[in-house]
């Protein structure tokens, strides 16, 4: 029998909290995988920078990929006393924490991959149970609102990041900075959460274990057509993101120095712009009861921003891809989030559906940074053209791939 969400006393109150967990995660994860890790690995290996950057990020991202779903599955099992997804999420902010001052002081690549795998496993532990919450106790008819203030907060979490590393001069404060406020945020809403244990679980086994990194698609189809219009759409947007300093660098010509800075100011920019689509985007999901128009018009959004950087050669160029983006990306996280939760299969594993969910999240960044040296190597070497012409496609695809998803208008 399925079971409702344990609707919360105070939704918009849950919303907020909910929304500042979020906040603090993403600030602790995207600064370095945005900006302060590969502007790390450039101080500890400058001649074969884009390469390592490719095996630190690919690897870390591929563990993330397998950590998600994995944990997911963990806290929906959890019999402990503190409940399913509390335990997670604090345990998984104090290691994530813990690898990115590893990442901060490793003064090899090997350590810092070792740093930044910890960093991954652990904030993906907490982001898991994190992100079972909100089907737990949150009714359908809010989760548009409720994903609202997530999005908000992710996109947040880039301007928090974006102000560190814009305005911080120490290149260890800017990685330190954002794990202090992801540990502190986690472990405050774990505090506040009301929890429950898991009613019921079977004997653990190596099919089940399989089976966290799986959900049909031939018996949840508009669940597997949500899962790859994310996949298609992250792999667009972000799959070439950590490469973006290197294109200020050597496309525009910028000074090192003044590239790092100026990729703060401009995920700060157009993170501004998303929060405020993404808390508008998610109202209007909800008052409308619509979903997918507003996922498709975000996704196209984010097309032609990427598009921008196929013939970008000034900064301003850059500039306006970025606003464009703004529009896109905040409706985007908000709205398909809620989708999903609509599509995915129900009942008690909440944690493993969104899991394998986020998998659309962690292997699109595993595998984009591995491929984008290889069109980068056609032609001169640094073909940044192939590059952005490869992701719009791959975005473009994603928008029309939402039109698929029959139960969910």
């Amino acid at each position: 029998m399925l079971e409702k969400p344990v609707a919360v006393t105070e939704p918009s109150l849950f919303g907020v909290r909910v929304g500042m967990a979020n906040l603090g995660l993403w600030t602790a994860l995207l600064t370095p995988a945005i900006v302060t890790l590969s502007a790390r690995i450039s101080v500890v290996d400058p001649a074969n920078k884009e390469a390592s950057y490719g095996l630190v990020a690919g690897v870390g991202a591929l563990i993330a990929m397998i950590a998600n779903p994995l944990f997911g599955r963990l806290s929906d099992r959890t019999m402990s006393r503190f409940g399913r997804r509390r335990p997670w999420i604090t345990v998984g902010a104090i290691g994530g924490g813990a690898g990115l001052l590893i990442v901060t002081f490793a003064p090899t690549i090997p350590l810092i991959l070792l740093g930044w795998c910890l960093t991954q496993v652990s904030f993906n532990a907490a982001l898991a149970a994190l992100t079972a919450t909100v089907p737990d106790v949150v009714p359908e008819e809010r989760r548009g609102k409720v994903s609202g203030w997530i999005g908000f907060a992710q996109l947040g979490a880039v301007v928090t990041g974006g102000l560190i590393v814009g305005f911080v001069p120490s290149l260890a404060l800017k990685i330190m900075i954002p794990g202090a406020v992801g540990v502190v945020l986690l472990v405050t809403f774990s505090h506040y959460f009301t929890d429950r244990p898991a009613a019921e679980r079977s004997p653990f086994s190596v099919k089940e274990f399989l089976s966290s990194f799986w959900t049909s698609p031939r018996a949840n189809p508009d669940f597997a057509w949500a899962w790859l219009t994310r996949f298609l759409v992250v792999l667009g947007v972000f799959g070439p993101a950590g490469y973006e300093i290197y294109f200020l660098a050597e496309k525009i010509g910028l000074p090192k120095a003044e590239a790092e800075s100026k990729i703060g100011i401009l995920l700060m920019i157009t993170s501004v712009i998303s929060a405020g689509t993404a808390l508008l985007g998610g109202w209007l999901s909800d008052v409308l009861d619509r979903r997918k128009p507003f996922v498709i018009a975000a996704a196209l959004i984010m097309t032609v921003s990427v598009a921008f950087f196929i013939t970008a050669d000034s900064y301003a160029d850059v500039l306006i891809a970025h606003l464009i983006s703004g529009l896109g990306t905040g409706m985007f996280y908000a709205v398909d989030f809620a989708l999903a939760t609509l599509v995915m299969p129900q009942g008690e594993s909440s944690g493993k559906e969104l899991g394998v969910f986020n998998i659309a999240n962690a292997l699109p960044q595993s595998i984009g940074p591995m491929f984008v040296p290889l069109l980068l190597a056609i032609g001169d070497g640094k073909n940044y053209a192939a590059v952005y012409t490869a992701a719009a496609i791959s975005a473009l695809l994603g928008a029309i791939l939402v039109t698929r998803i029959k139960s969910v208008r």
